[in-house]
């Protein structure tokens, strides 16, 4: 299509709309009664001999996909929520309404008020007894055979990809039921669903660059949070003993299939429990979601079946490291790891510790061979300022876990720390680690060590991601595929 072409047809679309305002019809009315979805009336007359016709009066309402009008007679194609259905349109019948026929448009609103009969060739129809416009389309759709082509306008345009491409709102439906599913499993075991602030004075509970803002009232540098963990250890202090939230949050990163600024997390923390307990719970969990959107703990994902019925694999992240890089790495100093990384191209920076030099070696040689749900236990101290030490064994390490699938981390859990004087020699290192530069440290919460003063008990916390949880189980290979509003870089004007 032309530059040309879409402002002759928009003139021409404007021009009706004055006609049909010229003869006292609104084109944009208030309000509609619906009383049937194209579904249930395919579904309910589904037996319908060709001509068959029935007193079923129903009114359906939806956006025109397709129309012919042949003079006396017209028919379309009117989309709703649930499918599309066919509507016959007779002159004859319609004769003070006929304005509206002549001057309908693909992408028009409208609604249709008749009986269900069935045409020649059986096809299931609503022959119209009233027709009314709703909302008179200005723009022209997609080409109907062609589709919406182009990615970059499916997500910067959602509501185009979701009128050409109307399948793909089965993947925001699943994700729906996802959301639910985890919702009613937290809720009976007796969790509460809670608030937590959004903007915050202090960022912690995450290794990220954070947004900034600037509240003008009080003249106070604020944050978008990077995550509510902090703020749910909270209320344990002051008494609730299982809590969970499901919000956005933000982290001024990269984007690409895996990562969006602003995302969705499910954060849950239960008292008197520990990181095994996160285990159990987020297998239990995953296979539930499975099952409610594929009738199966089994997704195809990217050409694979994953299996995400309990238990999962639960293996050491030094074990992997020995397993896939060949190194034992708690048989070597950060010299050595160094000196093995420089070897075998890893990155790592010069003034890296033991720990993180672990990291550095799992995430080369291990995540991508993490195709079933898996969970990585025991990672290095330096990781994390909020988890409890490792309680048998090599105290560089602490009781976190990630559960991985697909070569991707879609959950982070600790056993967490309690331990107030630990927790703020720990968060001091991270904030001396701020000071110095690093941008994904910590600063330090002098709030949250005044909280956990007063007493937190053991604790079991877990941070999942939904939009990755939705990608694996609706085989969606980006990230972007699973949000409505994916952020986009501008378009040059």
């Amino acid at each position: 299509m032309t530059d040309v072409e879409p402002h002759r047809l928009v003139q021409d679309r404007l021009k009706k709309v004055e006609e049909l305002r010229a003869a006292g019809i609104n084109p944009y009315p208030y309000a509609f009664a619906q009383t049937h979805h194209a579904a249930d009336i395919l579904t309910k007359h589904a037996k319908l001999k060709p001509e068959e016709k029935t007193t079923d009066k129903v009114a359906i309402a939806g956006r025109v996909v397709l129309f012919r009008n042949m003079g006396k007679l017209a028919f379309g194609q009117v989309m709703d929520a649930s499918g599309t259905i066919q509507v016959m349109l007779s002159k004859k019948e319609l004769e003070k309404s006929w304005p509206v026929v002549e001057r309908v448009d693909m992408g028009d609103f409208i609604g249709v008020t008749g009986v269900v009969v069935a045409t020649r060739t059986g096809e299931i129809t609503v022959y119209a007894s009233g027709v009314e416009l709703l909302a008179k389309s200005l723009r022209p759709l997609p080409d109907k055979h062609k589709g919406l082509q182009d990615t970059e306008t499916k997500y910067r345009k959602r509501y185009l990809d979701l009128i050409a491409n109307p399948q793909i709102k089965e993947t925001f439906v699943k994700r729906s039921t996802i959301i639910k599913t985890m919702r009613n499993y937290l809720d009976g075991l007796g969790f509460v669903e809670v608030e937590t602030p959004t903007l915050q004075p202090i960022y912690g509970g995450a290794a990220a660059r954070p947004f900034t803002t600037h509240h003008h009232a009080l003249d106070l540098k604020l944050y978008l949070r990077i995550s509510d963990e902090l703020y749910l250890k909270r209320l344990l202090v002051g008494g609730f003993e299982r809590v969970y939230e499901i919000c956005k949050d933000f982290r001024n990163e990269g984007v690409d299939t895996r990562h969006n600024p602003e995302f969705t997390m499910l954060e849950w923390y239960m008292a008197y429990g520990d990181y095994n307990d996160g285990m159990r719970m987020f297998e239990e969990l995953m296979g539930r979601c499975c099952m409610a959107v594929n009738g199966t703990t089994t997704a195809e994902f990217q050409g694979k079946t994953l299996e995400f019925k309990a238990p999962w694999r639960r293996v050491k992240m030094t074990d992997l490291i020995k397993e896939h890089a060949k190194i034992d790495v708690t048989k070597k100093d950060a010299k050595e790891l160094a000196e093995f990384c420089k070897k075998h191209g890893v990155e790592h920076g010069k003034k890296d510790t033991w720990g993180i030099l672990v990291q550095h070696l799992f995430e080369h040689f291990c995540e991508e061979h993490l195709v079933q749900p898996t969970f990585v236990i025991d990672h290095p101290i330096e990781t994390t300022p909020l988890c409890k030490p490792l309680r048998d064994g090599d105290n560089r390490l602490v009781e976190r876990f990630e559960a991985f699938c697909a070569g991707m981390e879609i959950c982070n859990a600790y056993s967490e720390l309690n331990d107030p004087a630990l927790q703020k020699r720990l968060l001091q290192n991270q904030h001396e680690l701020k000071m110095a530069g690093d941008e994904e440290a910590n600063l330090m919460d002098e709030d949250f060590i005044e909280a956990i003063e007063h007493g937190m008990p053991p604790t079991s916390g877990l941070g999942v991601g939904i939009d990755r949880v939705v990608m694996l189980l609706t085989g969606k290979p980006s990230i972007r595929d699973v949000i409505f509003f994916p952020t986009m870089k501008p378009q040059s004007k």
